[in-house]
């Protein structure tokens, strides 16, 4: 007699007229079983049409196979011919049916079912749920002559996964015995559902009663609420109960929840502490590890931790990447990207749509849009959160024209937009200056049911209405907005008065503002700005008293760029660096260029009574010119410069860094707190709609 595994390695050619005894069966349901694993369902199938009176389990397997590969008219087709069907085989088909989307086929089949037991009951019910049905799951529950706990599990399981967390706790409370399965549905559900405290209360519950002993599920469920509201007390209590049931260091899921739970309540210590003493560092707890170090803005931890799963050829996988990427973010580091999405295109991942997306939005922050174009167009399945990225991005560059191609591609797609997309398009919209757009698109999702507006949209509605001039509109829909303002969406007002001069409006605004906060430097400094502006120096001096005296104090204007993995920042004026004589001398030398060809600094943004020379002279040495200076010192020539400002770029630098790319012949980018400025050849991305 042949063994199985001759049996399996020659199964394209083998035939033979079996015995009727039970061995050959179990050869029949290996040897199936084996294609079916493999996607060969089609050999699989050409096998069983071949043997002669299959036994009924065969007919099973192979119909159950066909279901859940979405071949439903073939798995229906197998069903009818089965000489005499048994329990099993009616409830195979009719999960089938279900897991194909086809209900109306499921119900007609129970229907039809000589004999049901508990099992039939129950498919019907958890199908229905897994297809939204939550009614017709309903009727069948109540009918069902005699309910099992599997039974209960599956209506508690199915009313949280529908959002129907208190029909779900009703159920949970009129169960007879619930078993752990049940508590941990529960827990989990109300978790899931927005509801971590109850699910917390839920499980000191089952802990207290003593009727049942947590799971390792119920354990990670359990972590899972306590991390998402930062209940750091329940959370080590939990982790007591794990350490005394054993599962500490072995087990990966209860390893990772943990190390996820202290990142969440910022004990990154513990976390780690968590992580070292685990005893399998799989790709779950390593990943874990990454992404709680992102979470607390230690970006080079996890960078670290990233780089040391690879050397341990531990395989990341899309949540290691999309994490790893994040904190390349979070570092503006876009040497580290290029060598994350080198890895990224080795194993496979690039084109998936957490790690595609997580590229787009690294390119994108890090001033290179074209790429970032280039890698959402590589995504396979895009997502929601793909076109997001990519229309955000392009907005943040001033690309608004290719943010509202993406967007009609989207809608082309049939991906339904959400509250990001529309901010997505506001932001694209202020920045291009195309107010009507911001309006229809303003007006369109205002009538989505889907779409609720936040203050988020109002506030970038009214920076697109403030930077168009239209200041009063705005100020009417700051009045108007259905929720109360806060002090963000009046800064964007008083933000867009400065830009036109506007002080009645300005003043309102800021009025508004120190109500809200009277700590706000930026109000502080945009009024004062306004006042400087118009030389209204006495306010300017009122303005600045009125600062002290509340110990308000200036964010100082820094500007940066990252070389090698190290940052090299800069202050207005500053000589702490230690290649300071040879930046100053670089910045002198463009300054006798821009001379040379007219340029003349604008003393309006020289914000204090001073004498011209001395103005001309402050405005030389601003914080964006320094590190401009020094990455043309340091980087090869012909290079792009990509430098990062914590404020807005003013407006004289706007002038005087067009003309330095064209003097050097460099593109030479500054992403400022509103957007990335693209300068080359003269002239800067933004149309000098700044």
């Amino acid at each position: 007699m042949w063994t199985l595994r001759a049996a399996i390695r020659n199964s394209r050619s083998f035939s033979f007229t079996p015995s009727p005894s039970t061995s050959y069966n179990y050869y029949y349901k290996q040897l199936l079983t084996h294609h079916i694993n493999n996607q060969n369902l089609d050999q699989a199938h050409t096998l069983f049409n071949q043997i002669p009176s299959p036994h009924i389990s065969l007919y099973t397997i192979i119909l159950s196979a066909f279901a859940h590969n979405h071949r439903l008219p073939e798995a229906l087709s197998l069903f009818r011919r089965i000489p005499i069907k048994d329990l099993v085989s009616w409830n195979s088909i009719i999960k089938g049916c279900f897991h194909c989307g086809d209900f109306v086929t499921a119900r007609k089949l129970f229907d039809e079912m000589p004999h049901r037991n508990v099992v039939s009951w129950t498919t019907m019910v958890d199908g229905f749920l897994r297809l939204g049905r939550v009614e017709d799951a309903e009727r069948l529950f109540f009918e069902m002559p005699c309910k099992d706990v599997a039974a209960w599990n599956a209506m508690i399981h199915g009313y949280c996964g529908n959002g129907r967390v208190d029909e779900a706790l009703r159920l949970f409370r009129e169960m007879p015995s619930p078993d752990v399965i049940s508590w941990t549905s529960m827990i989990s559900g109300l978790d899931q559902n927005g509801r971590s405290e109850e699910a917390m209360v839920l499980f000191g519950e089952m802990v207290g009663c003593g009727v049942v002993s947590p799971s390792v599920t119920s354990l990670v469920c359990g972590l899972a609420a306590a991390a998402k509201v930062s209940a750091l007390r329940v959370g080590v209590q939990i982790h007591c109960c794990v350490f005394k049931m054993g599962y500490c260091h072995f087990d990966e899921f209860v390893s990772s929840s943990l190390v996820t739970f202290y990142a969440c309540c910022k004990q990154m210590e513990n976390a780690y502490e968590v992580f070292r003493e685990t005893i399998q560092k799989n790709v779950v707890v390593c990943t874990a590890l990454v992404t709680g170090y992102g979470l607390n803005d230690k970006h080079q931890e996890a960078l670290e931790v990233f780089g040391e799963m690879m050397r341990m050829n531990t395989v990341p996988n899309e949540s290691s990447f999309t994490s790893a990427l994040n904190s390349c973010c979070g570092l503006e580091d876009l040497e580290k990207g290029k060598v994350i999405h080198a890895a990224a295109i080795k194993i496979g991942l690039e084109t998936r749509v957490y790690v595609g997306s997580s590229l787009v939005v690294v390119y994108s922050k890090c001033g290179y849009i074209s790429d970032a174009m280039s890698a959402f167009k590589r995504i396979c399945e895009k997502s929601i959160v793909s076109w997001n990225s990519v229309i955000a991005g392009c907005a943040q560059h001033g690309y608004g024209r290719w943010a509202l191609t993406f967007f009609s591609q989207m809608l082309r797609e049939r991906v339904d937009p959400d509250e990001i997309t529309l901010t997505g398009l506001l932001s694209a919209c202020s920045h291009s200056g195309m107010l009507q757009k911001a309006r229809c698109f303003f007006r369109y999702f205002s009538q989505r049911r889907s779409i609720t507006l936040t203050i988020e949209h109002y506030t970038c509605m009214v920076d697109v209405l403030g930077r168009c001039g239209e200041l009063e509109e705005a100020e009417a829909l700051i009045m108007s907005m259905p929720m109360k303002a806060d002090s963000k969406v009046w800064l964007a007002l008083l933000s867009a008065c400065r830009m036109h001069s506007n002080f009645n409006v300005a003043e309102r605004a800021a009025k508004k503002i120190f109500e809200m906060e009277p700590g706000c430097s930026a109000a502080y400094v945009l009024l004062s700005n306004l006042y400087a502006f118009s030389s209204r120096w006495a306010e300017v001096a009122r303005l600045r008293r009125a600062m002290k005296y509340n110990g308000v104090v200036k964010q100082p204007g820094s500007s940066w760029l990252t070389l090698k993995g190290l940052r090299h920042e800069f202050l207005s004026a500053d000589r702490s660096h230690p290649l300071t004589e040879q930046i100053y001398q670089k910045l002198d030398w463009l300054v006798g260029k821009l001379n040379e060809l007219g340029y003349v600094p604008d003393q309006q943004f020289a914000l204090h009574d001073v004498e011209f020379e001395q103005k001309a002279e402050m405005l030389s040495y601003h914080s964006e010119r320094l590190a401009i200076a020094f990455g043309l010192l340091s980087t090869v020539e012909g290079s792009t410069i990509t430098v990062i400002k914590n404020l807005r770029v003013c407006g004289d630098c706007h002038n005087a860094i067009k003309l330095m790319a064209k003097v050097v012949d460099r593109e030479i980018i500054v992403r400022d707190t509103s957007r990335f400025h693209h300068f080359k050849n003269g002239t800067c991305s933004c149309g000098d709609y700044w």
